[in-house]
Parts: C-alpha cells; sequence; structure tokens
C-alpha cells in the first residue's frame, strides 16, 4: 500500500517539478532556481493522499488544491494536467476527476493480496514503526499524604499506553516517576497522626490508613486554623532536619510507598526509576542562582525571577525572597539532569491540563538558559476526571481510590463472565475477569481525546456492548470461536474421506492458495479497513493520542460484527470458506496488535 502511494506521489511530482521549471521567475518559490533546490521546496510541501470514506471514490485520492497557490492555476484544472501527465498501470486501474480531487481506483484483487498477505507474514510486527529513539516518560507523580486515585488511574494508564505503543515500535522507553514526599501536604497527615495517631499501626491498606489522617486534618483544620501554622512548623523542623520529625516522615511514607506498589501491581504499571522530591527540592538553588549572575534572570525584594515577556508568558517566581525553592525549582535541575545522564532524544512530562502554564514557564526558563535540547522536552497535557456528581476533592474524603476502582471493575467483569459462562473454572474467571476488567478501565479512559474531561462510569465501561474495550475483545473471541469450528469441521471431513484417498476434500487454509478476487464489497471495505491500519499506528505515535487507535479499533469492530452477521461464513463453497477465514484470522491480528499497542490483553474467549 505504501509502495502504491510512493508511486502515485512520485508522478505528481514529476508533473510539479516540470510545472516549476516553467514559471518565469521560479526564485519566488525557491531560494534558488537549481534543480536540487525546486525538489527540496517539493518535499517540504508535504503532499499526502487521503482515504475517500466511499468506495465509489476510489482507494486513494489527491486533493488538488494543495497546488493551487503554487501553480496559481484552479484545481480542476490541475487535476486535468496531472491526468494528462501520469502513467496508468497495474495495479491503478482508473483515474477520476471530483472537483478538486484526483481519485485513483486500484485493482481489488491486487490491493487484497497485498494487505492480507503482510499481514499474515509480519502477524504481530504489522503496522509498527521502526524507530529508535531513546525517550523518557514522566507519569504518575503521587503525594505520599494519601492513596492514588481515580486522577492517577488516568494518568497512569495514559502514561503507560503512550510509554507501550513508543517501546513496541521500536524506541528505547525510559519510564519514571517523580514522588512528592515532602511539603505542607505530607506534614498535615503527620500532624495528625501525631496528635491522633497514638502512635497506631496500619488497620487496613497502609497508603489508606495515612489519607485517613490527611482528611481528619482538614477537617479539624476548618475548626482550628491554628493547625494550619503548626504544619507549617513542622515542615521547617523537617527542613531543618529535626530528629523526631524525620524519623515519622520516614516511617509514613514508607506505609505509602507500600501502598503505592500493591496498586500499582493491580493495575500493572511499572517504572524503571524513581525520583523523590526530597533528594531534589535545593537542587535547582544553584542553577537558578548562576541564572542570576549571567542577568539571565532577575531579582526583586530577594526573591529571584524569570522574565518571560518575550514568550508572552507572565513570569515566574523561581526562588523565594526567604531562599526557600518551588516546584519549578527542582523541575529546572530535574529537566537537564534527566538530559544529562540519559542523553534523551525526548522528555516527556503526562501531567493534568491545571499544569500547561507551569509547563510552558518550565519549557521557556530552559530555552532562556541556552540549552539547545529544551525542544525535545514536550508535556503531554489531559483533561480532568470527575464522578456524576462532580470534582473529586480529597482532602474531604470524596474520591475514587484506584484500588476501589480497580476492585470495583474487576468484580463487574467476574459478574458478567459467570453468567456467561457457569461452569468456568475459578482460576480461569480470576484470569479473565483481570483481562477484561482492566482492559475495559483502561479503553474508556484512553477513547477520549486528551484534551477533553471524562465522567467516569465503570458500568458503562465494563459493556459488551458499545464502546468499550469488551466489545472489541468480544470481537476476538468471536473470531476465535468461528476458526475453531472451521478447524473442527476440516478434521470431521477429512476423518471420514475414504482411507485409500490420500487427497483431502477441504485444506486448511494456511495451506490453501486464496483466491483474493472473490471478496465481495464489504469484504473489500474490511481489507481496506485492515490496510490503513500502518496509517493510524503513525498517527497515534505522531500525536501521541492513544484516542485515535482506539476509535479506528471501534471501527475496525464494528464493520467486522456486521460482515458476521450479514454472511454465513462456515456455510459458504469451501474456497470460498477458505477466503473467509483467512480474512477474518486478519482482521483478528489487527485488533490484537492494536490493543496490545495499548496494554490491553485479549483473552480467547470471552
Amino acid at each position: 500500500m505504501d509502495k502504491i502511494k510512493t508511486t502515485i506521489l512520485q508522478q505528481i511530482n514529476n508533473y510539479l517539478e516540470k510545472q516549476l521549471t516553467h514559471i518565469h521567475d521560479p526564485a519566488t518559490l525557491v531560494s534558488d532556481a537549481t534543480p536540487h533546490s525546486t525538489k527540496k521546496f517539493i518535499n517540504s510541501l508535504n503532499l499526502t493522499l487521503e482515504t475517500p470514506k466511499e468506495q465509489t471514490l476510489g482507494d486513494y485520492a489527491f486533493p488538488c488544491f494543495q497546488l493551487a497557490k503554487v501553480l496559481k492555476k484552479s484545481p480542476n484544472l490541475i487535476a486535468q494536467e496531472i491526468i494528462k501527465s501520469m502513467q496508468i498501470e497495474r495495479p491503478i486501474t482508473k483515474i477520476e476527476i471530483k472537483g478538486a480531487y484526483l481519485n485513483f481506483f486500484i485493482d481489488k484483487s491486487y490491493l487484497n493480496e497485498k494487505i492480507l498477505k503482510e499481514i499474515a507474514k509480519k502477524k504481530e510486527k504489522f503496522g509498527l514503526l521502526k524507530q529508535k529513539k531513546r525517550i523518557m516518560l514522566e507519569y504518575s507523580s503521587p503525594n505520599t499524604n494519601k492513596p492514588l486515585h481515580l486522577g492517577h488511574v488516568r494518568n497512569c494508564v495514559l502514561g503507560d499506553a503512550i510509554a507501550t505503543m513508543l517501546e513496541k515500535n521500536g524506541n528505547k522507553i525510559i519510564r519514571v516517576c517523580l514522588v512528592n514526599d515532602r511539603g505542607i501536604h505530607i506534614c498535615k497527615s503527620m500532624l495528625a497522626y501525631k496528635k491522633w495517631g497514638n502512635n497506631a499501626q496500619p488497620d487496613c491498606k497502609s497508603d489508606f490508613f495515612v489519607g485517613k489522617y490527611y482528611v481528619l486534618f482538614c477537617k479539624e483544620a476548618e475548626k482550628n486554623p491554628e493547625l494550619e501554622q503548626e504544619a507549617q512548623k513542622m515542615l521547617q523542623e523537617w527542613e531543618s532536619g529535626n530528629k523526631e520529625v524525620v524519623a515519622l516522615w520516614k516511617k509514613m511514607n514508607k506505609w505509602v510507598y507500600n501502598g503505592f506498589s500493591e496498586s500499582y501491581k493491580k493495575m500493572d504499571i511499572h517504572f524503571h526509576k524513581m525520583y523523590y522530591e526530597s533528594k531534589i527540592y535545593k537542587k535547582g538553588k544553584n542553577i537558578v542562582k548562576k541564572g542570576l549572575k549571567k542577568d539571565i534572570f532577575k531579582e526583586d525584594n530577594g526573591a529571584i525571577y524569570a522574565d518571560l515577556s518575550l514568550f508572552n508568558l507572565p513570569k515566574k517566581v523561581l526562588m523565594r525572597a526567604d531562599g526557600t525553592s518551588l516546584y519549578i525549582t527542582q523541575d529546572i535541575f530535574l529537566a537537564i539532569e534527566k538530559m544529562k545522564q540519559n542523553k534523551l532524544h525526548a522528555s516527556y512530562y503526562v501531567v493534568g491540563s491545571e499544569q500547561n502554564l507551569h509547563f510552558q514557564q518550565l519549557f521557556a526558563i530552559i530555552k532562556q538558559l541556552k540549552y539547545k535540547w529544551a525542544d525535545k522536552l514536550k508535556h503531554i497535557s489531559y483533561g480532568m476526571v470527575y464522578l456524576p456528581d462532580g470534582k473529586m476533592k480529597s482532602r474531604e474524603g470524596k474520591v475514587v481510590d484506584a484500588d476501589d476502582l480497580v476492585e470495583e471493575i474487576i468484580e463487574l467483569a467476574k459478574y458478567e463472565i459467570k453468567l456467561r459462562h457457569k461452569d468456568l473454572s475459578d482460576k480461569a474467571v480470576e484470569k479473565r475477569s483481570k483481562q477484561i476488567g482492566l482492559g475495559a478501565l483502561r479503553f474508556y479512559l484512553l477513547k477520549t481525546d486528551l484534551t477533553k474531561d471524562i465522567y467516569f462510569d465503570p458500568k458503562e465501561s465494563i459493556s459488551f456492548e458499545g464502546e468499550t474495550a469488551p466489545y472489541i475483545q468480544y470481537g476476538i473471541a468471536r473470531i476465535n470461536s468461528i476458526k475453531k469450528k472451521y478447524d473442527e469441521l476440516i478434521k470431521e471431513v477429512n476423518k471420514n474421506k475414504s482411507k485409500k484417498s490420500k487427497k483431502k476434500l477441504i485444506k486448511h487454509v494456511t495451506n490453501t492458495k486464496i483466491d483474493f478476487a472473490i471478496y465481495n464489497e464489504t469484504e473489500n471495505k474490511l481489507i481496506k479497513l485492515l490496510g490503513e491500519f500502518n496509517k493510524v499506528v503513525e498517527d497515534t505515535i505522531k500525536q501521541l493520542k492513544p484516542s485515535l487507535l482506539t476509535r479506528y479499533l471501534l471501527d475496525l469492530t464494528q464493520l467486522f460484527n456486521m460482515y458476521y452477521h450479514e454472511t454465513q461464513i462456515l456455510q459458504s463453497a469451501p474456497n470460498v470458506m477458505d477466503a473467509r477465514i483467512y480474512l477474518i484470522i486478519s482482521v483478528k491480528q489487527v485488533i490484537k496488535n492494536g490493543l496490545e499497542l495499548l496494554h490491553i490483553e485479549s483473552p480467547g474467549e470471552m
């Protein structure tokens, strides 16, 4: 498919090159009039082919208005001239003009064979890119005063999906987590435990235990505002190394770390490296002071700030007048440290949209410091996650904890499985419910565009109907069921065949020569959609938007289900049946590949 597109675009480029040589003043288009510069200019146009939604409009379309401004001609005239300049040869069967578009029709038999054979050959590698970048992804970034909640789940799922996609496409990915383990919020949970905890040991999951004291502090502080000052004093004592406060901090943080480890394991999330705020929060100060000496940063009443007016951004305080650091101080240090230690092609931060300005300012400051790699930093911003009754508020205890959410969705999956398979063993139910439950959770949080907020509904996410992972996974299970019956049919026919005859009545599809011209209109649509998987993966990686891939998987599954309901696959003539089995095996492979890019498993049965 890529070869066909390349051939078409090359002929269009040849037409354009000839046209440019006839322009009286080529210097108006390119810096000089040499053939080399003309080709460079053509390449800079990034001419592309589109895929028409309707089959009547062909297999590929070239929008001629891409060249209208360059050639100063109408798109329709350009289309006519391109047709005259092109050589029509197999697999192109016809070229038509539709308004501003040139529509290319490809030999269906040729196209079908190319796509299906490529899938059969590459299998789990079909659709993947060959990249070799070294990329660091920072995600999760929890505070150690409470357990992980639904907001963290979206962050973890998004970060993990992007890391998985990049990894499977050949990149070296370093997954890291910055743990916010110091500061006033942590001291609030510590102070509440010191006052009302009676030195108790956790009587529930250890991070839940710590989180209860943070909620307790917030409630008590409403009645007694002086508690805020006490928490601030405790922070100062921690920073000055008070042994009693540091010992309490270590004990409670250890409880939270243990709880986080359990939660990450439940969600199947892992990291290669952990950064801790407590170890780096002071380390950006020297960078800021050096920036002040070099007149990169400014001073105002003792506070040091970055003037970001050249970037159309508000100024950012980097160090307070009392010499204490802020989040931005440590982020400057860590951004430099990451690049210095790992020699990265890119460094991504998966953080909610409420921090958009923070990262715009951080990246601008890195540019001010004259680091050449500043453009390699990227903030992957995403919207909030809401409960049906509003935004989550951990200080009030109104929050969906990650553990509870994962357990609930696995239980919902377990209930649905038991309804369908009453004789399934407990071990099989357990395994399948985790595959379906976690898949449902991941898919629901990934199918929405990054920039949009999500209202999470566990019951909707686990539904076997609608735009969900179970709906897609069920498509794979349905294909497995058909394939199993097909294999049994072959076995039975061959078993009943006369022992004297060595010739088999039906050959297995993998050993059968398929007639690729036999497919009907719906099957051609299905194959065409399979052929678009490469481009979808490429766009998803380029834009770092998993929602592009989830949309494709839903469209492919929906088209397959329509095909399944209108087609008697196992009642077809032997040669037609073989071709159809060959097709649905390809559909299964592509769906499975797509789900794996999102770190979603595909159960053999539902």
